[in-house]
This record gives structure tokens, C-alpha cells and sequence, in this order.
């Protein structure tokens, strides 16, 4: 329908901004990991010293395996905290849909510091839950694991990305033929077996939609771990702010952004792979 002048003029802006601001970036850090810094000055000389500090210094092991379990937690405590949600618009919630819609989604016109320092105020030593806890005799002094630890940074993500992993499961449980659903009462199931029979494996792409936006979008987050994590809440992303920022070490934290975005790379083709095994046609 189109000439193939019309198509190039209608795709070269959108094709030249994405080179530009995607492409050409990624390739510039790529490059940069196999440089060096020596006296403070960036040298252009080509090596593998920094993928092997990398592979053989423990602490970026340990950090990076501390920020898989982070991100697997608030992937873990997101599912469920959205899906039983989403099931409860989808199949129950009636005339009031649309308003718990909005109600879910609201959060997301807050600003993320904002948020963040909303955790910051309710889980510090002198906050809204230690508060209430020394007030109803809970406890008789400040819980100290509250803030600046790992479950801060859980908590604090897990409110953050829940709205992520709600929508693409809210659309996938939208999706479904309620006929099916019918279908399955009337041969006699009940309701548990409808659930893990029929709506569980029909919703299942946006269930992984979900989880991997939230395991994505935790493992390269750092301004929770800033905000709300202290030293044994530190992740991965904050190493790699501290080596472009106060070390100035770009190749270092180049080095680890490209081994960072080759395992966020793998983890999205292995999820579209079940994505589309399990689609519904």
C-alpha cells in the first residue's frame, strides 16, 4: 500500500534516534570494558584485565549474588501480592472494577523518591512502625533491622514494582474466554481445579510478564539500596555508580554493565521463549 520512499522517510526518525541513544551507548560501554585506567586517565589499551578482576575478585560474587536474591525475593513477594489481586478484579470485583483499577494504579503517578522516602520516614529508628511498636509494648526500643538492611530494600521494591507485575497479569486474566471458565463448572470441576487447570496456564504469559518485570527492574535498581539499604543492602547497581562516580573506574564498571546486560538479555529471550509456549491463540 505504501511506496518503499514513503517507508524509509516514516522509519529512518525512529531508527535513527534508537541508533543514537541505545546502540551507540551500549556499543561505547562495551569498548570501554576492555580499556584500562592507569594514573587516573582512561587508556585506550585493549584487554581482559577487567572481566578477570571481575571473575576473581569475591566481593563483586557476593554482591551480585546478594542482588539476584533480592531481585528473586521482590519478583517472589510481587507475584504474590499481584496476582491474587488481579484475580480479585478480574473474576470478583463487579461494579467496583473500574475503581480498584484506578486505586492500583495510583501509585504510580507518586514519584519514586518520593516513595522512597515515605519507607525511609515509616521504617527509621525514630519512624511511624517503631513508634507503634514501642507504643502498643511490642518492643522496648527501636528495631534496628527495620531500615538500612536487605528487608528494606525488599519491602521498599516490592510496594515499587507490585503495580508492574499487576497489569500485564490483569490483562492476561482479561483475556480469558469466560466460556472456558463456564465450560469447566459445567463438566464438574470446582473451583480450585478451574484455577490450576484452566485460568492458572491461560494466564501464565503475563504472569511471567510480570515476574520478569519485576526481577529486571530490581536487579538494576540502586536508589532503594541508596535510600533504604546501608552497606549489607548494597547491590550491584550501586557498585557500578560507584566506579563511574567517586573511583572513576569506567572500564571496571563498564566490564560489569555489559555482564549485567548479558544476563537481563538472556533472562528476556528465555522468558519470551515460555511466553510464547504458553500463549493462548
Amino acid at each position: 500500500m505504501y511506496s518503499r520512499a514513503y517507508k524509509t522517510i516514516v522509519s529512518a526518525p525512529p531508527l535513527l534516534w534508537v541508533g543514537l541513544f541505545l546502540l551507540l551507548p551500549y556499543a561505547l560501554m562495551f569498548a570501554h570494558s576492555f580499556w584500562a585506567v592507569e594514573d587516573g586517565v582512561l587508556v585506550h589499551h585493549w584487554n581482559l584485565d577487567n572481566y578477570e578482576k571481575l571473575l576473581t575478585n569475591p566481593l563483586y560474587a557476593e554482591v551480585l549474588f546478594r542482588t539476584l536474591r533480592i531481585a528473586g525475593s521482590v519478583m517472589l513477594c510481587s507475584l504474590l501480592l499481584g496476582y491474587p489481586l488481579a484475580y480479585y478484579l478480574s473474576f470478583h470485583s463487579g461494579g467496583r472494577k473500574e475503581l480498584l483499577y484506578q486505586l492500583v494504579i495510583v501509585p504510580l503517578w507518586v514519584s519514586y523518591l518520593v516513595r522512597g522516602y515515605a519507607w525511609k520516614t515509616i521504617l527509621g529508628s525514630e519512624g511511624v512502625l517503631n513508634g507503634f511498636l514501642q507504643y502498643a509494648h511490642i518492643t522496648h526500643e527501636p528495631v534496628s533491622f527495620l531500615l538500612y538492611s536487605p528487608f528494606a530494600v525488599i519491602l521498599m521494591l516490592t510496594h515499587i514494582y507490585t503495580p508492574f507485575v499487576f497489569l500485564p497479569i490483569y490483562a492476561s486474566l482479561e483475556h480469558i474466554p469466560r466460556p472456558l471458565v463456564e465450560a469447566s463448572h459445567d463438566l464438574g470441576a470446582n473451583s480450585f481445579s478451574t484455577f490450576f487447570r484452566v485460568i492458572l496456564p491461560l494466564s501464565m504469559p503475563g504472569l511471567l510478564a510480570g515476574a520478569t518485570f519485576a526481577f529486571v527492574l530490581s536487579l538494576g535498581d540502586f536508589l532503594a539500596p541508596l535510600l533504604v539499604g546501608g552497606s549489607s543492602g548494597t547491590m550491584i547497581a550501586n557498585i557500578v555508580q560507584t566506579l563511574f562516580g567517586a573511583v572513576y573506574d569506567w572500564p571496571l564498571g563498564a566490564a560489569i554493565s555489559v555482564s549485567i546486560l548479558l544476563l537481563t538479555l538472556s533472562l528476556l529471550f528465555f522468558t519470551q521463549r515460555l511466553e510464547k509456549r504458553w500463549s493462548f491463540k
